[in-house]
């Protein structure tokens, strides 16, 4: 019998077979385990990301992304240097999306030229730009869909197409979907990556990150984790696990408040634009109706009165929390030019579409009408 997702997110791989069983998996708080003697068996030990909370939240995740294999590790930026260093070596070509996580390009730009691996950028606005990008020596073709932080959707066919032609990898960071949304590898994408900081867990209480892929491809990443020491902590594994076990519920009411809420503001005054994939009017919207089964809980938007009208709202909002994370069931404000772009010049950011008065907004669950009612008293502050 093939599961739904949400029956595969409560109950994953695990079998519950003994009278006196615990029906929720313990956590396993410790670093080592006894091995057997010789070498006729496993080595268990925590740093090795075979714990079994570990393992669990790895199978856990393959089963809901569709893929062969995959591993928990102890963020999304580990997984996303891990994922790409197990497919890149000294000499190759990344090509990647221009509309990327501020620290993620950080991490291209300031360590991967130390490791011998060269990186450039395209505008995916063109699809025809990803082949002009192309070298002789690109191996892997990195984006994120849907993108942090202007909510643009990139086709994944097109590119899927373009790999399998390269012979070049397709690694897709998801974390804005989570696999409710989109799963990539349904799509062609080679690797997939999380950030399971966010809609995995759900509750803003945990760091970590998740690379789901073919079993050779997760060897590599386990055999560089074990190097690199980026193995995720077992209660911190268990919570994400226990997170997953709503995810469903979660992502639909993230998708039913991101639709009301973007709705909402496309009409409000002091609102001179909004950046989300389910409104007609977006400019991925057929590409988001195709790939995507939710439009999720992240909405851009930009203030007519800019970076000070955005200080002011912050001060005023009550339900929504001024912090740079996303993905929980609270709803969450931040501005990308202090936090996940901070790095950029002014000039870098508008040139992406990133002005001085941008908010992105990760609804959360509570009611919309709370939500709603919450940001209409804070613009009417910020009119008077």
């Amino acid at each position: 019998m093939v599961f739904g997702l949400s029956t595969r997110a409560v109950h994953g791989t695990r079998v519950i077979d003994g009278v006196g069983e615990p029906v929720v998996a313990p956590v396993f708080q410790s670093s080592t385990f006894v091995n057997p003697i010789g070498d006729h068996g496993e080595v268990r030990y925590t740093r090795y990301g075979n714990n079994p909370n570990q393992v669990e939240l790895g199978n856990r995740v393959a089963a809901l992304e569709g893929g062969e294999s995959a591993i928990a590790v102890s963020s999304g930026m580990g997984a996303t240097a891990l994922a790409l260093r197990a497919v890149l070596n000294p000499g190759d070509h990344l090509l990647s999306s221009a509309w990327i996580y501020g620290t993620t390009r950080n991490l291209f730009e300031s360590e991967f030229g130390r490791l011998g691996i060269e990186v450039s950028y395209v505008n995916p606005g063109n699809p025809r730009n990803w082949r002009a990008g192309v070298k002789p020596n690109t191996r892997a073709v990195f984006v994120e869909t849907v993108t942090n932080p202007l909510m643009r959707v990139i086709d994944l066919g097109i590119l899927s197409r373009l790999c399998r032609e390269l012979g070049s990898a397709l690694i897709v960071d998801s974390t804005f979907c989570s696999p409710y949304n989109c799963r990539p590898l349904e799509h062609g994408a080679d690797v997939v990556i999380h950030s399971a900081t966010k809609y995995l867990n759900g509750h803003s209480d945990v760091i970590a990150g998740c690379v789901v892929g073919t079993e050779p491809l997760i060897g590599e990443v386990r055999r560089l984790m074990k190097l690199w020491g980026q193995a995720i902590d077992p209660h911190a594994a268990w919570l994400v696990e226990r997170g997953l076990k709503s995810l469903a519920i979660r992502m639909e009411r993230h998708n039913a408040n991101g639709m009301a809420f973007a709705t909402w503001a496309a009409t409000h005054p002091q609102v001179a634009s909004v950046h989300y994939p389910g409104l007609p009017d977006h400019p991925d919207h057929e590409v988001a109706s195709r790939l995507l089964d939710g439009y999720g809980g992240m909405v851009g938007i930009t203030l007519v009165g800019g970076g000070p009208a955005v200080a002011e709202m912050f001060k005023r909002l009550t339900v929504a929390t001024h912090a740079p994370s996303l993905g929980g069931v609270e709803t969450l404000v931040s501005e990308p030019r202090y936090t996940s772009h901070a790095a950029f010049s002014r000039e870098e950011r508008e040139a992406q579409g990133i002005p001085d008065g941008f908010v992105r907004i990760s609804l959360g669950i509570e009611d919309v009408d709370d939500i709603i009612a919450d940001f209409e008293q804070a613009f009417a502050a910020v009119e008077a």
